[in-house]
């Protein structure tokens, strides 16, 4: 990332770690699907060496933690707060930039979820996730599509990452170094009783760490009109998320 842009988004997810994980709905249902597909693909119970990029306030970690025994399990994020996440599970922390901390040899599990979007790059992060695993080793990410907060783009927001890719895009940068297990993508919506309420949400997540819009009286009534006037229905106004992922395995 660059670095304006990380200091950025590591200060809004700081500042919102203590309301994330209540408010992070979608991306706990996304680390559970992670988990399931890993199930369904037969992933070995014990892993050797694994390692998280992006584990937050650790809805994946407490999953993985749950349905997996791990010899050594490092996790990684931006923001130092989620050393909190590493010490509940006995996990090593690494803290700093995916793209640029020092990763740990040879993992037999790669994993993050609902990370990669963030990353301006997200192919080359998991091709370099494909070449760095163990043979045998497993590889399980999620990130966001491009109709991730079709509404905020509508209406002209510039806060949305700059990695949204489908789940296509993602079995198109590892097809030739793992075997696909599985893939997909799907649309959710969330309901809110207004436009500002949307922006509440936002803040509590975390997730408009790239926004630099100053918001005044008029601006944030322009804001209100706009989607309510484009997306506004008897329930309140909706924010699509789009989640998507991959499931693959180094041949050994």
């Amino acid at each position: 990332m660059n670095a304006q842009i990380t200091d950025r988004v590591q200060r809004s997810f700081s500042r919102s770690f203590r309301s994330y994980h209540g408010s992070a709905s979608q991306q706990a249902k996304i680390a559970d699907r992670l988990v399931e597909e890993m199930r369904l693909g037969g992933a070995p119970q014990q892993f050797a060496a694994a390692l998280e990029f992006g584990c937050g306030t650790g809805h994946l970690t407490h999953r993985l933690c749950t349905e997996f025994d791990f010899q050594n399990l490092t996790v990684n994020d931006l923001s130092p707060e989620a050393a909190e996440t590493a010490e509940a599970v006995r996990a090593a922390f690494l803290c700093g930039d995916a793209e640029t901390v020092e990763w740990p040899q040879r993992p037999d599990l790669i994993t993050s979820a609902s990370m990669i979007q963030w990353l301006h790059d997200p192919r080359t992060f998991l091709q370099r996730a494909a070449q760095a695993l163990a043979p045998g080793g497993w590889l399980v990410v999620s990130g966001f599509g491009p109709e991730q907060y079709r509404e905020l783009v509508r209406v002209g927001s510039n806060a949305k990452a700059p990695g949204l890719c489908g789940s296509g895009d993602m079995v198109a940068a590892i097809e030739d170094q793992l075997d696909i297990v599985s893939s997909g993508e799907s649309l959710s919506s969330m309901n809110f009783p207004s436009p500002r309420k949307v922006l509440e949400h936002l803040r509590r997540t975390g997730v408009n760490g790239r926004a630099q819009k100053v918001w005044t009286k008029t601006s944030l009534a322009q804001f209100t009109d706009h989607y309510v006037r484009d997306f506004g229905t008897d329930a309140g106004v909706p924010l699509t998320y789009h989640p998507t992922w991959v499931v693959a395995r180094k041949p050994k």
